[in-house]
């Protein structure tokens, strides 16, 4: 496996192919811990955890007992899971609880990258950078929460404009 380092995220090395775990839903406890363990063995420590749902966050706590220090946890900032359903959010309560309940479920104190969830607007862009959420992002930093604030998104411009603010 090849890793590439993230500077910018105490440099943090990190496998070049990750896990989305999109394919993990609707597995049992054990098959997220036998799919883990795999990938892990094959070198991948990157996991990008899409998904607010608790279901998910309860059987990835317990695939990452005792390795969470050998592996790198993106979790999104600004979902949440509201009946059923995998929601965007920019309200601050629902960003905080739905961010606390990811660090409960999961059994740990801190996130890697706490990544902003689907910023593809520039209006959304600066409700985010100006309001509660990068704010609540730079609080979870300082505290070592998360380690880097991430951002997402497929507008060319608003990814170029979280990158200029210093922040991603």
């Amino acid at each position: 496996m090849k890793y590439r380092e993230l500077r910018r995220c105490d440099n943090l090395k990190v496998s070049e192919i990750s896990l989305g775990c999109e394919g993990f839903i609707g597995k049992t406890k054990e098959e997220y811990k036998n799919m883990l363990d795999r990938a892990m063995e094959l070198g991948v420590n990157f996991i990008d955890m899409y998904t607010s749902n608790p279901e998910f966050r309860d059987n990835m706590g317990y695939s990452i007992k005792n390795k969470r220090d050998k592996i790198i946890l993106q979790g999104h900032i600004g979902s949440s899971w509201e009946k059923g359903q995998y929601l965007r959010t920019r309200n601050p309560e629902k960003t905080k609880f739905a961010f606390e309940d990811q660090l409960k479920r999961l059994n740990t104190d801190y996130i890697d990258i706490g990544m902003i969830h689907y910023v593809d607007s520039v209006d959304d862009f600066n409700n985010v950078f100006n309001g509660e959420i990068i704010k609540y992002c730079i609080k979870l930093k300082e505290k070592g929460i998360i380690r880097a604030i991430g951002l997402s998104s497929h507008n060319p411009v608003v990814a170029k404009n979280a990158v200029e603010t210093g922040y991603i």
